[in-house]
């Protein structure tokens, strides 16, 4: 039995949802405003780049769509150079009521991660571009750490390949003390690639990591999630990382699509009865949500861990 319970009217969302043209909505970030839930999503158009769009939802599963986008890349300066070819999957982190949005801004010289921060989700700004390319994956944490912002990310590089990697910043804008944390794991489900997905989210064992893996097959790559929980207080010492996959494409709106076989995750939002709603793109063509015990996921890391690094 998946630890992972699948909503029953999966897809959430789809471009039929959305009241302006898209061809997709997939990989959204994910989290609570005002008791209500704020989705910001990534659509394809059909020129093929991407945008963000915004949905609201009183119960973290029926989602309104705004009736115009949310983000799209910007006119001027030097966010216009570096978001000139889309923006795309969003991941929003919350800190002293102030809600961060990092982002995949991609260009002619590459892709780069963008940070922009908003107080009411109808205003937002542009704050910098916080790496160099070629990196993805970006997820803020959702408090300081000794005084420090921290964050994981994904270069994209073959030297270390496809890793997880952990640094730290007094401003949100400058990050240093950089060092890889997490590595894919050789003939594992995971062992092509991995990156960070949602947020981390705090519980009393550490912070819970749901990040992505791929594998690559004769047919192509296959997405899925796993866990791990990172220490409380360095966040970049891994308690465990659970051996097995946490969820898979099993569905035929998972299975065949934009990208088919592929589940990907950017937010996820504990709730006050210890479970956790996890939402994730599927086939990179709808949005998917589901439901998982938080308690269940930790003791994945901790009973069934495997190395790190």
């Amino acid at each position: 039995m998946s630890i992972i319970h699948r909503y029953e009217k999966n897809p959430i969302l789809s471009k039929d949802d959305v009241p302006y043209p898209v061809a997709t909505v997939h990989n959204a970030g994910v989290t609570k405003f005002n008791d209500k839930y704020i989705m910001i999503f990534r659509s394809h158009l059909t020129s093929g780049r991407s945008i963000l769009g915004l949905a609201v939802s009183d119960d973290g599963f029926r989602f309104k769509v705004s009736d115009k986008p949310f983000m799209t890349p910007a006119k001027e300066g030097l966010f216009q150079i570096y978001e000139e070819y889309g923006l795309e999957d969003p991941r929003i982190t919350c800190i002293d009521d102030e809600y961060l949005i990092t982002y995949s801004a991609y260009s002619r010289y590459g892709v780069r991660i963008a940070l922009a921060k908003t107080r009411d989700f109808k205003t937002i700004q542009r704050v910098a571009l916080i790496t160099e390319a070629d990196y993805r994956n970006l997820v803020i944490f959702p408090e300081k750490i000794d005084g420090m912002y921290v964050r994981m990310d994904r270069p994209h590089s073959e030297i270390s390949p496809w890793s997880i990697w952990i640094s730290y910043s007094p401003d949100l804008k400058y990050w240093g003390d950089a060092k890889v944390i997490m590595k894919p794991a050789a003939y594992h489900w995971d062992e092509m690639k991995i990156g960070p997905g949602a947020p981390p989210i705090k519980t009393d064992q550490g912070w819970l990591n749901i990040y992505h893996g791929a594998f690559q097959t004769m047919a192509g790559c296959v997405y899925r999630l796993g866990v791990a929980l990172h220490d409380l207080a360095d966040p970049s010492k891994i308690r465990g990382v659970s051996d097995d996959w946490i969820l898979e494409p099993e569905t035929e709106y998972e299975r065949i699509g934009y990208v088919p076989n592929v589940v990907f995750t950017c937010g996820a939002v504990p709730e006050p009865d210890g479970t956790l709603k996890i939402y994730w793109g599927a086939a990179d063509t709808v949005m998917c949500a589901g439901t998982a015990s938080i308690k269940d996921l930790v003791n994945l890391c901790l009973q069934h861990p495997r190395e790190a690094v």
